[in-house]
């Protein structure tokens, strides 16, 4: 399957579309999201305050997805994608589909707008608090499941250390 997993800077990779771990305001904030928006610059804020008071007046759900340009970086596309607050979606179970649901939902938007390649972080793990190995699990059975079918889609799991990406790797090993 076409799948990368590797340490580096999800804001440089060369992809159709970044994954961004927003959170519902989609106006930018610390981590991946803080990331996304200084390298991608100040249009891709004013795409998202167009999205919120024209689409999204309430904010963007968990485990959905919107997209808007990437700006200055080198990819096409932004997914932005709300992850689940670990200890606040209720039960783990419900934390699990919501995770589910913010993996797959990126990639079924990033099909309509006619990526072939996509770049993962890890949703949810950082101050979110999901558990990075149950996370793992998540997002490595739920892009498995995608590309059974879409097996053309190229899709990049960043992580911002060598850390992240051990765990991960570590994690999904035996499901391989």
């Amino acid at each position: 399957m076409p799948i990368q997993i590797k340490t580096g800077d999800i804001t440089k990779e060369a992809v159709c579309a970044i994954v961004n771990a927003a959170n519902s305001s989609c106006m930018g904030g610390g981590g991946v999201d803080g990331a996304i928006h200084r390298a991608g610059g100040p249009e891709i804020l004013e795409e998202c305050k167009r999205i919120r008071r024209e689409e999204l007046p309430e904010g963007l759900p968990t485990g959905q997805a919107v997209a808007t340009s990437a700006g200055r970086m080198n990819a096409r596309y932004v997914i932005h994608t709300v992850g689940p607050v670990w200890g606040r979606c209720g039960r783990p179970d419900q934390c699990d589909r919501q995770l589910a649901d913010a993996y797959r939902n990126s990639l079924l938007l990033a099909r309509r707008l006619g990526c072939r390649s996509i770049a993962f972080p890890a949703i949810s793990t950082g101050i979110y608090g999901f558990p990075a190995e149950r996370a793992a699990k998540i997002a490595w059975q739920t892009v498995q499941e995608y590309l059974r079918d879409d097996p053309e889609m190229e899709v990049i799991f960043v992580f911002h250390s060598e850390r992240s990406r051990r765990i991960f790797e570590d994690t999904i090993e035996p499901s391989e």
